[in-house]
């Protein structure tokens, strides 16, 4: 008999773990639980969605390869470029600087500490200097050129891809009800039961129609087996859960991000045979991302702060005023018409602030949480009968590592061999 099994946190690492458990259960006994209002609220619907295959520190080279595949075999299987805008990227460093010894790459954030040494090397070193071709070659057609500026290829062909992540979610989500998997939304874990031995048996739920505390229902949900992937509020939630577990067992902080995405009279459907293109460049003020996806959106970030406050519920505080204007600003400069009017003909289809979750030494989390770590008269079943599992802290690469990271965790779950190792990625401390 299947385990069963409540995730919480409903975001691409919850949904993507429970698509790959219920390839090898009941998928009736798998059950998802998102507290937030609304679905895809913070970096799993407000992230840029880049996808990379070898860009990842040693600890995640073979999970970042293993997603990166899982991806464009999903991609493949459910026709992704249609459903949620898969396709393959061409990554270019920009510099609109003349003066050589002040060339920076709009990458280099990447390569210090969240991905290798070397994370996107070009091999033959393609470079692109303005020539007045107004875009042709290496260069994405929306990006405005300058003279003396440089494009410069910043990864192997085939290594970097690009979805939108809410249109993946959403699919994700789908699949997972078709098979079987219920959701429970909106609604917040409160409390766990237990059987007569003292091993978790179920979770306790507030369920709400969104119209006020009258409108609560509450509800256990068996449970043998708790996963948390609840993002940025992982160790909230494993907190309040485990009241007599030692503080910080998932010590996982909040990394904000602010974002806009743009329709631009360049880039257009008609224009997407040429390939879609990534851009990493520098202003005087942070490092501009930016993706540019099929359906004629180009997404606009790099704008980011550990200094804004996780709130208690994702969604629930909006983008700041002043950090959009600065997004706006600045893609004006890089990607606007040149009239000199903030905005130019760039169309603002949304903005959006999202939380990654970040771990202090730098990598995700994919870990069993020992018993002894739950706090005393509390246990769980032992092998794939139960257990307590959590997946964070994946920063920047939360999309591109969801894939792997959710069919590592149901194989993990499940007590199946790995289909690689994450050794590395364990809870420390």
């Amino acid at each position: 008999m299947d385990a069963p099994t409540v995730i919480l946190g409903a975001g691409i690492i919850g949904l993507s773990t429970a698509y790959y458990l219920s390839e090898h259960q009941d998928p009736s006994t798998i059950q998802l639980v998102e507290c937030a209002p609304e679905l895809f609220s913070s970096a799993s619907g407000y992230a840029g969605g880049f996808l990379a295959r070898d860009w990842h520190s040693p600890a995640t080279a073979e999970l970042g390869v293993l997603s990166f595949e899982e991806h464009r075999r999903l991609a493949d299987l459910y026709n992704g470029r249609e459903k949620w805008g898969y396709c393959g990227t061409l990554a270019v460093g920009y510099d609109s600087s003349t003066d050589d010894s002040k060339r920076k790459r709009g990458d280099d954030w990447l390569r210090d500490g969240t991905s290798r040494a070397d994370a996107a090397p070009s091999p033959s070193s393609e470079e692109e200097g303005n020539g007045g071709d107004g875009g042709a070659g290496i260069s994405p057609p929306w990006l405005r050129r300058r003279d003396g500026d440089r494009v410069e290829v910043i990864a192997d062909e085939g290594s970097t891809a690009q979805v939108d992540p809410l249109l993946l979610c959403r699919f994700l989500l789908g699949e997972c009800v078709a098979r079987g998997v219920k959701l429970h939304h909106p609604a917040r874990a409160v409390g766990l039961e237990k059987g007569g031995d003292g091993k978790i048996s179920g979770v306790v739920i507030v369920s709400s129609a969104g119209k006020g505390d009258e409108a609560e229902s509450r509800s256990i949900v068996p449970c043998a087996r708790l996963i948390i992937t609840a993002g940025a509020w992982s160790g909230r939630v494993f907190e309040e859960l485990f009241p007599e577990s030692k503080k910080d067992t998932i010590p996982v902080r909040s990394l904000a991000g602010h974002s806009v995405v743009f329709k631009s009279p360049r880039w257009s459907k008609d224009l997407e045979t040429r390939g879609c293109h990534t851009v990493f460049t520098t202003s005087e003020e942070f490092a501009p991302e930016i993706f540019a996806r099929l359906g004629g959106a180009i997404y606009f970030a790099g704008l980011n702060s550990s200094e804004i406050p996780l709130p208690y519920i994702a969604g629930s505080v909006g983008p700041h005023k002043e950090a959009i204007e600065l997004l706006k600003k600045t893609a004006s400069d890089i990607m606007g018409s040149g009239s000199g009017q903030v905005d130019n003909d760039l169309e603002v289809l949304r903005t959006g602030l999202c939380f990654r979750p970040v771990m202090p030494w730098g990598l995700p989390v994919i870990s069993k949480i020992p018993d002894t770590d739950l706090g005393e008269g509390i246990g769980t079943r032992s092998g794939r009968d139960g257990g307590v599992y959590v997946a964070s802290g994946h920063g920047p690469w939360g999309i591109s590592l969801a894939l792997g990271t959710g069919k590592v965790l149901a194989e993990m779950a499940q007590c199946r061999e790995l289909s690689v190792d994450v050794s590395g990625l364990g809870l420390r401390g």
